[in-house]
């Protein structure tokens, strides 16, 4: 292998993480990185200073590119969209390039779908990576008081989405399970004593497996609905449970003799309640892991 591919290769795992980050789904954030190998190897390489810089830069200019298409294409999305999980089972080691993208929570992901392409890749430069002003100042072609706007403008947004992006693991493990021993349990008012009225739930089943149409919004509503698929469960065989770990966070991963059927997690608020709860069905993101 020539140094210009080895230069690549060492940064690929960082730049794999950025566009995962930017896209939140596994085969774009492959697409964009195979977009920045091409570009990186038609380089004229006497002209390139700072190679990391250099790479960085590309990639996330292609993830904007790409995310505007994504946008567009979301918006007749079938019900929610929703980011893809990297689901860690304990028997699989975490696939390689994806190690560092892992560390993205699923509630950050969905989130940063209300920022604009620059907002997002300004704050996933910023707070990811720790990238100077100046720094994405010269990836987006902007000045850096531009830049301080655009990171100021994504902090406040997603600091007024609801779920917590700070939430441990044991956190997230304990209330969840709490709810789902409570709904296993047929105990509906411990359930909904852990959610609010400004708790939603969103399920992503991509046209190709029933899920709500539209987020839910209320324990009430929520659990209305989390009643009735347990009830179904429960007249139906071959369903099982177990838990992983998914983008760093504890989920429910729910399986029909033995093909992974769904993935579910959640974030807390403040008040240590359920905030954000996301139920992933869409086989096209659960990829072929079996129990």
């Amino acid at each position: 292998m020539n140094i210009v591919a080895n230069i690549f290769e060492a940064e690929r795992p960082k730049l794999i993480s950025l566009c995962y980050r930017m896209l939140g789904e596994r085969a774009g954030a492959e697409d964009a990185v195979q977009d920045t190998w091409l570009k990186w190897s038609a380089a004229d390489m006497t002209q390139i200073d700072n190679p990391a810089a250099w790479l960085r830069r590309v990639a996330t200019n292609v993830a904007i590119d790409t995310l505007r298409t994504a946008h567009r294409q979301r918006e007749v999305y079938v019900g929610p969209w929703l980011p893809e999980p990297l689901i860690q089972c304990e028997t699989q080691e975490p696939v390689h390039q994806f190690e560092l993208a892992q560390e993205c929570e699923l509630a950050l992901l969905w989130a940063m779908e209300r920022l604009t392409e620059r907002e997002r890749a300004a704050f996933i430069l910023r707070e990811a990576f720790d990238a100077s002003y100046s720094d994405i100042a010269a990836t987006l072609d902007a000045t850096e008081a531009a830049c301080r706007q655009l990171v100021s403008r994504s902090q406040k947004k997603l600091q007024d989405s609801g779920p917590r992006f700070d939430a441990t693991p044991e956190e997230v493990a304990d209330l969840s399970q709490r709810f789902f021993m409570a709904i296993m349990a047929e105990d509906f008012d411990a359930a909904l004593s852990l959610l609010t009225p400004n708790s939603v739930a969103l399920s992503d089943g991509g046209a190709k497996r029933r899920a709500a149409r539209r987020p839910l919004v209320g324990g009430n509503e929520i659990l209305q609905v989390f009643r009735a698929l347990y009830e179904k469960a429960r007249d139906e065989t071959g369903w099982t449970t177990r838990i992983a770990y998914v983008n760093t966070k504890p989920a429910f991963l729910r399986y029909q003799f033995g093909q992974l059927d769904s993935v579910t997690t959640l974030a807390p608020d403040q008040d240590g309640k359920i905030a954000w709860l996301y139920i992933m069905r869409n086989p096209d993101k659960l990829g072929d892991i079996e129990q």
